[in-house]
């Protein structure tokens, strides 16, 4: 997100909201995407050498459960993000890392979608195990049971 320093009054914010595309804040790069676009609502103006915005953030994000291993959505918001950018005489102002390291700090890193609020129940707590390894345990039964059959047969 990019501000133009010269439609910032001289001693004055503005105030900013809208929409942003949320793939600049490489979200894949944490085991997550983006499922809309970036919110915002930021009060912005400069002081001294470097320009801060105060405000608000949301996005809405997939990531993977750990457990269940299936997709789920969550609503990732920053109620108090602050930055303050040198501009070191540029017109524009990239506010982009600022807001990425904010959103990333926020990411869950075991992401589970029973945590986080929600009425839901992890598909895997309800088996008491992963999925995947619900799958190994079926397998290795089943390896169990011809080796009983061949015990059987040798009898």
């Amino acid at each position: 997100m990019k501000v133009h320093l010269r439609q910032i009054p001289q001693g004055e914010t503005i105030h900013l909201e809208g929409e942003e595309e949320a793939s600049p804040l490489g979200l894949e790069e944490a085991g997550a995407s983006a499922a809309g676009p970036l919110e915002y609502a930021l009060d912005v103006g400069v002081s001294g050498g470097g320009l801060f915005a105060t405000g608000r953030l949301a996005l809405k994000v997939k990531l993977t459960c750990v457990c269940c291993l299936e997709e789920f959505e969550r609503e990732i918001e920053v109620d108090d993000f602050a930055a303050q950018v040198d501009y070191a005489g540029s017109e524009m102002v990239d506010l982009t890392p600022a807001i990425r390291e904010d959103i990333h700090l926020l990411l869950p890193p075991h992401p589970r979608c029973d945590r986080g609020g929600g009425t839901t129940v992890c598909p895997a707590a309800l088996d008491g195990a992963p999925r995947a390894s619900r799958q190994a345990s079926a397998k290795s039964a089943s390896a169990w049971d011809a080796l009983d059959k061949l015990k059987q047969i040798s009898d």
